[in-house]
């Protein structure tokens, strides 16, 4: 299905890889070809109310992290090498759910009968083919991001931030990857519930997220933020039990956690009912192939009226991925992240007919443009003033040991 979805021009695979958690929707979703798209290059919140009043059919898109700027009055002064708009969705032209034993297909033009067909004498890929000239390098030496953890550090000592997510990337020039069967690579490796393969003209994301931004159905909203992240030892469970143990007990996880679930808690109630924000749970343990993570749920009721506009106003960037308080540590993170983040870090997903929707956020993630060959992938952790910045410089490394696997 992927290798027939990778011939249209934009294509968006949501897959949950069997992780059949709490708040699960689908197994797999599949959105392909437009009818329609939305991708304004100003007012995009004006714009989006415009949009999404008059579309009542899918969308499938996402949110680059420099929407801030509209919603917070910011800037973004870093290149955006992989290109990928600010905003886009788009009314696909077929829509495809897979659960277990069954397909769903939606379509506005073929009969579903002639996809499934199409589907099933498609071409398989050829495996998982080799990168080539992948010369991956730092965006910062280890000296120059531990110099800038100390430097954060002080901010936090002077009382500019309590807590600030600060990213790295890694990136390579004259990149030459088959998109597809990395990301078929990625999730061998790294399956992960909110994974995608997303496809926009000549701009891909490989995700492989274990994170969901937020999930509304009818008038009930959740978000899911991680902070605390333990490595894993797969072959020897008694180490890895007390891995796991050692990041329910760490208080400096904990402490992360819990300031990301006050921000979040706030930016809900600013658009729940009053009364009805509070913690479904407070640092459940969920364990992936590479890492062990610290997750907490935040629930509210939705006020009447309130729609995706008004919810990314409220909520948008995630606080797991900014901090506290969001709007200073956003201008910290444009002073000293080299950078810019486009879509890492933003947030791709669905909207329903019916106007539910489900976004992850977009960690854990290949980014390739491949006109340019640029391609790079992001990582960072929570700084608090209690943090090692040597042990936050491991932190990144082990996000990024899966992709490393994939493209080395």
């Amino acid at each position: 299905m992927l290798n027939w979805a990778n011939q249209f021009n934009i294509c968006c695979f949501l897959d949950s890889h069997g992780y059949n958690q709490k708040f699960h929707s689908y197994e797999c979703l599949l959105g392909v070809g437009s009818k329609a798209v939305f991708s304004p290059q100003k007012n995009i919140l004006n714009e989006l109310r415009l949009f999404n009043s008059r579309h009542t059919d899918w969308l499938f898109g996402h949110f680059n992290y420099d929407l801030k700027n509209e919603i917070e009055h910011l800037t973004s002064d870093g290149t955006n090498h992989t290109g990928f708009p600010d905003t886009f969705l788009f009314q696909p032209l077929i829509v495809i759910e897979l659960k277990a034993q069954t397909a769903t297909i939606l379509s506005l033009e073929e009969h579903p009968l002639k996809i499934f067909e199409a589907i099933n004498a498609h071409t398989h890929g050829n495996g998982i083919g080799q990168p080539k000239n992948m010369a991956i390098q730092p965006r910062l030496s280890k000296e120059k991001y531990i110099n800038i953890l100390n430097k954060l550090k002080e901010h936090i000592l002077r009382g500019d931030c309590y807590e600030i997510n600060f990213c790295q990337e890694f990136f390579a020039e004259n990149a030459q990857i088959e998109p597809l069967q990395v990301y078929q690579h990625l999730s061998e490796i790294s399956p992960a519930p909110f994974s995608c393969f997303y496809k926009l003209h000549d701009k891909f994301l490989l995700c492989a997220s274990p994170e969901r931004y937020i999930k509304k159905t009818g008038n009930d909203i959740i978000s899911q933020p991680i902070k605390g992240t333990e490595r894993r030892n797969t072959n020897d469970a008694l180490e890895d039990e007390a891995l796991k143990a050692s990041l329910i007990n760490s208080e400096k996880d904990k402490s992360e956690n819990v300031m990301v679930v006050d921000l979040v808690r706030n930016d809900l109630s600013k658009i729940c009912k009053e009364g009805t924000v509070e913690v479904d749970e407070l640092f459940g343990i969920y364990s992936f192939p590479q890492v062990h993570q610290m997750i907490s749920t935040v629930k509210g009721e939705l006020q009447d009226g309130v729609g995706l506009a008004e919810i990314l106003q409220a909520t948008f960037p995630m606080g797991s991925m900014t901090g506290a308080p969001k709007k200073s540590v956003m201008e910290l993170i444009e002073r000293y992240e080299p950078t810019r983040r486009g879509i890492f870090s933003g947030a791709v997903g669905y909207i329903t007919p019916g106007k539910d929707l489900d976004f992850n956020v977009v960690i854990r993630s290949i980014m390739y443009n491949a006109e340019n060959k640029y391609l790079n992938y992001l990582v960072g952790s929570g700084i608090t003033f209690y943090s090692d910045p040597e042990k936050e410089y491991e932190e990144c490394l082990l996000k990024a040991a899966a992709i490393e696997k994939v493209l080395l």
